[in-house]
C-alpha cells in the first residue's frame, strides 16, 4: 500500500474523536485535580517539618496563613499534629476519588475512540471501488483496521491525556521550587532541555523503525490470511513445507526488525536514565549543602524532592511519549491512506431509470492501471429480454466487460492517450449516468469465482434481502437445480458452510451462487462462466429452468462451452480484446470461423469420451 496520508494526521484523529471529546476533556480535567493534590501533599509536611515541629517563620501566601490561622495557627498544630495527618488523608481521599474518575472517564473515552475508529474504517471500506481492493492485500487492512486502531487509541486515550497531566505537573512543580529555592529549582531545571532534545533527535530513528516493523507485520498477516484461505490447495500440492519455510523466512526478518528496533529503544532508556540520575544527583548534593549552609530549611528540602520526583518523572515519560509518538503517527499515517482513499460517488443528477431496455456497448476500449490495454472498440447491441452468449479464450475480456457493465470498474471518458474510450447503456440511458445502487440492485450477477460466507446455507442464500421466506430460497435452489441436494444434507438449509464455502464442492458452490442471485429476480442477469464445474447435464437443467422462470429476463452467458451457449439468442466471440464473430450460433455454425473451430474441438472431445 501506498503510505500517503492525505487527510493529515491532527484532522484525523480530531474526526475519529467525535463521541468521545467531552469524556476525554472530563478525564483531563481530573487528571489536573490529581496533580494538584500531589502539589500540595509535599507543602502540608513542609508545613508539619519546619513550621508547626521546627517553628520556623512560615513563608506561606496571605491565603494559606488566613486557612491555618482559622485552625489555631502553627503553634497550635505543633501540639495537633493529628489536624495535618487529617489534612493529608482529606488530600489523599481527593487523589483517589479523582483518579477513580479519572480512570472511570478515560476507559469510556478509549473505547468510544475505538469503536468510532472501527465503524468508520468498515464503512469507509465497504464503499471503496473494487479496483481499490484488487490493488490492496486483505491481511494488510485487516492489520491496520486491528493492530494500528489499537496503537493509536493507545496513544490518544493514554499519551495525549498524559500530556496534559505532565504539563500541569511540570508548571506547577517548577513555580512551587522557584518559590522555595530559585537557585536549586534553576540546578533543577538546567538538564532538563538536554533530555527534551535527546528525546527529539530519536524520534525520527525510532518513528522508522516502527513503520518497518508495522510494515513487515502487514506482510506477515498477509500471508497467513492467504494460507489459512487456500489451505486446500496448499495441502493438495504438498506444499506445506514451502509455505512453511517462507512464512519463517519472513517471520524471521519481521522478529530482526524489532530486534533491531529494541536495541536503538535501548539506547535511548539507558542514556536517558543515565541524565535523569544526574539531575536528582545534582538535587540530592546541591540541597544537602544548602540545607547545611541554613538557606534551606529541612522541610522545605523534603517538599522539593518530592516536587523534583514529580518532575523527573514527566520528562522521562516526555521521552517515551515521543517514541510512542512515533509509532502511533505510523500507526494514524496507514489508517490515513485508507480513510483518504476515494470512495464511489454518484454525480449530482443520478438516475434511477427503467433497467429494461437494450444493453448497447458503443466503441468501448479499455485498460486496467498500468496495464496494456484489454478492450478494442467494442461494439454490439443485446436486445431487451433475449439471452446474450460471449464465448472466448482466457485473458480475452469476457469477465471485463461484465465488470464495467456492473460498475465494478468505471469507464473513463478518455485513456491515456486522450483516445475517447466509448460508453454503455441501457435502455439509451448511459450507465455511467445511473445511480450505482439502484445499477446494482437491477443486475444481477455471478461471478466466475463464486463466494460463499462462514454461515449457513440458508443466511447465503438470502444475503440478498433480509424478507426473503424459505419458499422463496427453496424456489432459488431449485431453479438453481441445488434444492434436492441440500435437502440430502443432514441440516439442509440449516447447513453450516465454512470460510468461502469450503465444505461444499465446487458445482454445489457454483449452484448456491446462482441461486443466491436468482433471489434477486433482476431485470438483468449475468452468469460468468458459472457453469464451468457442473456437469453437461446440470448444465442444460440451470438453463431450462432460467429459462422457464426468467424468460422476460435479458440473460448474458459466458462460457468456454458451446453447449452452453447453444440456446443464445446471439452470441459474440472475443479474441485478444475484440470482437471477431457476433451472430445466432446457427450463423456462427456456418461462418466457418473460430467458433466453428471450438464447437468441432469440443464435439471430437465429447466423442471421444463417450467412445
Amino acid at each position: 500500500m501506498q503510505e500517503k496520508n492525505k487527510i493529515g494526521t491532527l484532522p484525523l484523529i480530531w474526526r475519529f474523536l467525535k463521541g468521545s471529546k467531552g469524556m476525554f476533556v472530563l478525564s483531563m480535567l481530573l487528571t489536573g485535580v490529581t496533580s494538584l493534590a500531589d502539589m500540595i501533599m509535599p507543602q502540608i509536611i513542609r508545613a508539619a517539618v519546619d513550621n508547626a515541629i521546627g517553628g520556623a517563620e512560615p513563608a506561606f501566601g496571605a491565603t494559606v496563613m488566613k486557612l491555618v490561622n482559622a485552625v489555631g495557627g502553627f503553634e497550635y498544630l505543633g501540639r495537633n499534629l493529628w489536624i495535618m495527618a487529617l489534612a493529608v488523608m482529606a488530600v489523599a481521599v481527593v487523589k483517589v476519588v479523582a483518579q477513580y474518575g479519572f480512570m472511570l472517564s478515560s476507559t469510556r473515552a478509549s473505547e468510544t475512540l475505538t469503536k468510532t475508529m472501527r465503524d468508520m474504517l468498515y464503512t469507509h471500506i465497504g464503499r471503496l471501488p473494487f479496483s481499490w481492493h484488487m490493488k490492496n492485500h486483505t491481511g494488510d487492512i485487516i492489520q491496520r483496521c486491528t493492530s494500528d486502531i489499537d496503537t493509536t487509541r493507545n496513544f490518544v486515550a493514554g499519551q495525549l491525556t498524559g500530556l496534559f497531566r505532565i504539563i500541569v505537573l511540570v508548571v506547577l512543580s517548577l513555580i512551587f521550587m522557584i518559590g522555595m529555592n530559585p537557585l536549586l529549582a534553576l540546578i533543577a531545571f538546567l538538564p532538563m532541555p538536554v533530555i527534551v532534545l535527546y528525546s527529539f533527535a530519536f524520534h525520527n530513528k525510532i518513528g522508522k523503525g516502527f513503520k518497518e516493523c508495522d510494515e513487515a507485520e502487514g506482510k506477515l498477516s498477509a500471508m497467513a490470511q492467504e494460507n489459512l484461505t487456500g489451505v486446500r490447495v496448499v495441502r493438495a500440492f504438498g506444499r506445506e513445507k514451502y509455505e512453511r519455510d517462507r512464512f519463517e523466512s519472513h517471520n524471521e526478518q519481521y522478529t530482526g526488525l524489532w530486534v533491531r528496533l529494541a536495541k536503538v529503544m535501548s539506547r535511548f532508556w539507558s542514556t536517558s536514565d543515565v541524565l535523569s540520575g544526574i539531575q536528582i544527583m545534582l538535587i540530592v548534593v546541591f540541597g544537602t549543602v544548602f540545607c547545611i549552609r541554613g538557606s534551606m530549611q529541612p522541610g522545605e528540602y523534603i517538599a522539593f524532592i518530592s516536587y523534583n520526583s514529580m518532575l523527573v518523572w514527566p520528562i522521562r515519560q516526555l521521552g517515551r511519549m515521543i517514541s510512542d509518538m512515533s509509532k502511533a503517527g505510523v500507526a494514524v499515517d496507514r489508517i490515513g491512506y485508507i480513510i483518504g482513499s476515494e470512495v464511489e460517488r454518484d454525480g449530482e443528477n443520478a438516475l434511477e431509470p427503467d433497467m429494461t431496455g437494450d444493453i448497447c456497448f458503443e466503441h468501448v476500449n479499455f485498460a486496467y492501471d498500468n496495464c496494456p490495454q484489454m478492450l478494442h472498440d467494442i461494439t454490439f447491441t443485446m436486445k431487451a429480454g433475449t439471452t446474450l452468449g460471449i464465448l472466448g479464450g482466457t485473458g480475452s475480456g469476457k469477465s471485463t466487460l461484465m465488470l464495467l457493465l456492473d460498475r465494478l470498474y468505471d469507464l473513463p471518458k478518455e485513456n491515456e492517450k486522450g483516445e475517447h474510450c466509448g460508453r454503455i447503456t441501457i435502455g439509451g440511458v448511459d450507465i455511467a449516468d445511473i445511480k450505482r445502487e439502484h445499477l446494482r440492485r437491477n443486475i444481477g450477477i455471478v461471478l466466475q469465482e463464486p463466494f460463499l460466507f462462514s454461515r449457513t446455507l440458508k443466511e447465503n442464500l438470502s444475503i440478498t434481502d433480509d424478507g426473503l421466506t424459505l419458499t422463496d430460497i427453496r424456489e432459488a435452489a431449485r431453479a438453481a437445480c441445488l434444492d434436492e441436494t441440500i435437502e440430502g444434507f443432514t441440516k439442509g438449509y440449516e447447513t453450516f458452510v465454512g470460510e468461502r464455502g469450503v465444505t461444499l464442492s465446487g458445482g454445489q458452490k457454483q449452484r448456491a451462487a446462482i441461486a443466491r442471485m436468482l433471489t434477486q429476480n433482476t431485470p438483468i442477469m449475468i452468469f460468468d462462466d458459472s457453469l464451468s464445474a457442473v456437469d453437461a447435464e446440470t448444465d442444460a437443467k440451470i438453463r431450462k429452468s432460467l429459462e422457464a422462470r426468467f424468460g422476460s429476463a435479458s440473460i448474458i452467458l459466458i462460457s468456454h462451452r458451446i453447449s452452453t451457449l447453444s440456446k443464445a439468442d446471439q452470441i459474440i466471440v472475443l479474441d485478444r480484446g475484440r470482437i471477431v464473430e457476433m451472430g445466432t450460433p446457427e450463423e456462427l455454425q456456418r461462418a466457418g470461423g473460430l467458433y466453428q473451430r471450438i464447437h468441432e474441438i469440443q464435439s471430437l472431445s465429447t466423442e471421444e469420451v463417450e467412445a
